[in-house]
């Protein structure tokens, strides 16, 4: 007798956040297991994909990695509409970038999709010596605005796959939720052939 196929579960997810807060570097450690000291700003946005399993399902995550420059931000709707799920990112070392994050916050909450899944990144986690935003304020306004809160490393991959993994999670304890005008959230399609890694335009 065959075993079941297993299916995947295809999911946009955005990445939005201030310049220089490690978003990039987050999505290089999870879809390449790799680190760069001096990443480049992202251009517009950069695309990848990488799967997650979960159980026996698989979460296919298609990864929008947006620029923070303040000159791209009316580009962000682009990304973030119809998104399954939402990393909003902040650096621990800078104080500004924690209050950029939660302007991205309330701009999903009041433009985005209300079925998103939102979570809170801390990065650089490694750099506590130089830490700015405590992780107790971080928890206390995830708590208040219904995100979950991680704090993370792209350089030492500290929480990075994670967070993804907790995200992957949500989305398939909640696939039952109706599809929005944006679009479903989450689609389905059957896994006849090996998934693979692919990026581009990192």
């Amino acid at each position: 007798m065959a075993a079941p196929t297993n299916k995947i579960r295809n999911a946009k997810l955005v990445l939005l956040g201030d310049v220089g807060t490690g978003k990039s570097s987050l999505v290089l450690r999870f879809v390449k297991g790799q680190f760069v000291e001096f990443q480049e700003s992202t251009i517009g946005a950069a695309f990848f994909s990488q799967t997650v399993a979960v159980n026996d399902q698989t979460v296919k995550f298609e990864i929008w990695d947006t620029a923070g420059q303040e000159r791209y931000h009316s580009l962000a709707p682009m990304y973030y509409r119809g998104a399954a799920a939402a990393i909003i990112v902040y650096d621990i070392t800078n104080a500004a970038t924690f209050t950029r994050a939660k302007k991205w916050v309330q701009e999903l909450q009041s433009q985005g999709n209300s079925n998103t899944i939102m979570a809170l990144a801390g990065n650089k986690s490694d750099l506590l010596d130089s830490r700015q935003v405590s992780t107790e304020e971080a928890e206390k306004y995830a708590k208040e605005n219904g995100l979950f809160f991680m704090e993370t490393s792209a350089k030492t991959a500290i929480n990075v796959n994670d967070i993804f993994y907790e995200i992957a999670k949500k989305l398939l304890e909640g696939q039952t939720v109706q599809p929005s005008t944006e679009g479903m959230l989450l689609t389905q399609q059957q896994a006849d052939r090996p998934v693979s890694t692919s990026s581009c335009c990192s």
